[in-house]
């Protein structure tokens, strides 16, 4: 299958890079929608899943929560703050031995993980 690059794609892309702050699919959709209402929910959720697909963006499941999006596809952490229910980046290292420590302990062929903190963002702290 061809990769191919739409403007709905280009669209998307731009929206996940002025965003930065892991959008939901939905938060995207409005951003989009807002210049261009004739883009779809469908193409926006279509084309996000196949961004992921493709590498060209991060899909980050958010437990009890709408799953967000992230343009920095290089390996990285997160915190959910759980009073805003904003996603951030952690800027720590990637662990990457911890693929050997579980292939050593139980066997299993690792080929990458995603580690999601929960937590209070500063601006949530001080508003309490």
């Amino acid at each position: 299958m061809k990769n191919r690059n739409t403007l709905q794609k280009r669209l998307i892309k731009e929206a996940l890079w002025k965003m930065r702050n892991h959008p939901t699919a939905e938060e995207v959709y409005n951003s989009i929608a807002n210049e261009n209402p004739l883009i779809s929910r469908a193409t926006v959720y279509r084309n996000l899943k196949l961004l992921v697909k493709t590498g060209e963006c991060l899909h980050i499941p958010i437990p009890d929560g709408a799953d967000c999006f992230d343009y920095n596809t290089l390996p990285h952490y997160h915190l959910k703050c759980k009073k805003c229910n904003r996603v951030f980046d952690i800027d720590m290292p990637y662990q990457e031995n911890l693929y050997e420590k579980i292939r050593n302990l139980h066997e299993f062929e690792i080929e990458s993980h995603q580690i999601l903190f929960s937590g209070v963002c500063p601006k949530c702290k001080k508003e309490v």
